[in-house]
């Protein structure tokens, strides 16, 4: 702590980022990364782009990466929004339009960045009360509000709320933003992309570091209405007019573009969760319903927090929070490659 801080400084609780060790032959399930690498077309057009050109200042609006997202969504390049990853298009979003006189409502036990932003701008919010089950049940957030913001799926937990569910809360909410945080809808889910047509109160937040591998570079990016896309835009311009780079602009481009492998590695995922959730249900562990590419699972006889130290000590990284304490037994395990995830398994048993 410094004297020169202010005493907004001094009161902020900033977001503790998952831990990236430096350990050497690490098995590293803790940050949701994508076990495979990016595709070898992203690799190529960001050889293409690495000469003289980078002397020069990027196109502010990304607009090569703008017309890519479009085209595969099928929608207005008008309509998209991109940033340095989610974590900076959520900033802006939080700055630009949740700054209310009535609270933000997002879940009891989700993305703790939400509560970060609110105190670094100055947001009234109220937390909502996930069902005993873990599951955002939308029907709870009919209250007044100023705006409406939750993951699909929801992290930690990995649970998945249909699209049908989320139009529902659409046409009761018409009055304030609804934000639907999709950072992993890739791996299971229908993104609400589909709904911004018809609801001009809806913004859709992605991300290219989970689905697309591309977690090192940040790339996030937002979709909906025009007026809500041009109200982000002058938050960015007036806080960071280039905020992508020429590299990450042609990397994000292609991995649009590279539909194909994008779809075999997230198959690989999905095809890994399920063998996954299968053993840990053989070694009594019970595991929430995933849609991610993560599972949050516990075991009745174990707290999480020595299964967690056990794993570290074994070489084998996951997340555990602690806190709340509905959580604190549980672990939130990436999805790794084949011989990752039969590691890990194989750390349980000797815990176990």
């Amino acid at each position: 702590m410094s004297k020169f801080w202010s005493p907004f400084v001094r009161d902020l609780a900033p977001y503790v980022p998952g831990e990236q060790p430096k350990m050497a032959n690490l098995v590293k399930l803790n940050t949701n990364e994508h076990p495979q690498g990016p595709s070898p077309k992203v690799l190529d057009a960001i050889r293409a782009e690495a000469d003289d050109r980078l002397r020069l200042y990027p196109d502010p609006r990304s607009t090569a990466l703008c017309e890519a997202i479009a085209d595969y969504y099928r929608i207005k390049s008008e309509q998209v929004f991109v940033g340095n990853g989610s974590d900076e298009v959520l900033a802006h979003i939080f700055m630009g339009l949740f700054r209310q006189s009535r609270p933000l409502l997002f879940p009891d036990i989700t993305y703790s960045f939400y509560k970060v932003y609110c105190g670094l701008y100055g947001i009234d919010y109220q937390t909502v009360p996930l069902d005993q089950d873990l599951s955002i049940r939308l029907a709870d957030y009919d209250a007044l509000n100023g705006g409406i913001i939750f993951p699909n799926p929801n992290a930690p937990t990995g649970r998945l709320l249909p699209l049908a569910d989320i139009e529902a809360l659409l046409r009761r909410n018409t009055g304030s933003v609804v934000v639907v945080d999709e950072a992993y809808i890739d791996f299971g889910g229908d993104s609400a992309i589909a709904l911004i047509d018809r609801y001009p109160n809806l913004l859709v937040t992605q991300t290219l570091s989970k689905s697309r591998s591309l977690a090192g570079l940040r790339i996030g990016l937002a979709v909906g209405d025009e007026a809500l896309i041009e109200g982000l835009t002058r938050i960015k311009d007036s806080f960071n007019s280039y905020p992508l780079d020429r590299l990450a602009v042609a990397a994000g481009k292609a991995a649009f573009e590279d539909d194909a492998w994008f779809r075999q590695g997230r198959d690989r995922v999905v095809e890994q969760r399920g063998w996954l959730i299968g053993q840990l249900a053989e070694r009594g562990f019970q595991t929430l319903p995933s849609a991610a590419n993560f599972v949050f699972t516990r075991h009745p006889d174990h707290r999480g927090a020595d299964l967690a130290g056990g794993l570290r000590e074994q070489g084998v990284i996951v997340r555990h929070f602690g806190k709340p304490e509905r959580i604190a037994d549980y672990l939130r395990i990436t999805i790794g490659t084949a011989g990752q995830n039969q590691t890990l398994v194989a750390a349980l048993d000797r815990l176990l």
